[in-house]
């Protein structure tokens, strides 16, 4: 590949959506691979498009940076991939079935809340200890 067919960060950034800065941490944490430099300046290959959509997505269905590098280290072909992926899937549906729950509880809360016509907090039975959502859902939202 010559030089000419490869992307500076500001195209890699724009073709993306991505700030220079996250595509820099990317490269610093190993999910994306140090580029070539052309005269002291970053120079990608057009595959880093890809890989970045891939950590997007991957983002955007809950899974952290570690299990990001996880899926990005396999190789062409490697079918064990989908395997981790499948594996990631997996752990991950039970968690976000739980968040879902806990969510659609505070949610209730809230539209009770937005319908009360209480005088007081102190006489609002929203705040009688069977109608709280559970404080783990507070603090997951």
């Amino acid at each position: 590949m010559s030089s000419l067919d490869l992307l500076s960060i500001g195209e890699v950034a724009r073709a993306t959506g991505k700030a220079a800065s996250a595509i820099r941490y990317y490269e610093e944490i190993g999910l994306l691979p140090e580029p070539e430099r052309v005269s002291g300046r970053r120079r990608y290959p057009p595959e880093v498009v890809r890989t970045l959509a891939v950590i997007e997505t991957a983002q955007r269905a809950g899974l952290n940076l570690p299990e990001v590098r996880l899926l990005l280290e396999s190789s062409p072909g490697d079918s064990a991939a989908i395997e981790r992926l499948r594996e990631v899937a997996e752990r991950k549906l039970p968690e976000l079935a739980a968040l879902i729950e806990r969510t659609e509880l505070v949610r209730g809360w809230l539209e009770a809340a937005a319908r009360c016509d209480c005088p007081t907090l102190d006489d609002c039975p929203l705040f009688d200890e069977d109608r709280l959502p559970p404080l783990s859902a507070a603090r997951s939202s």
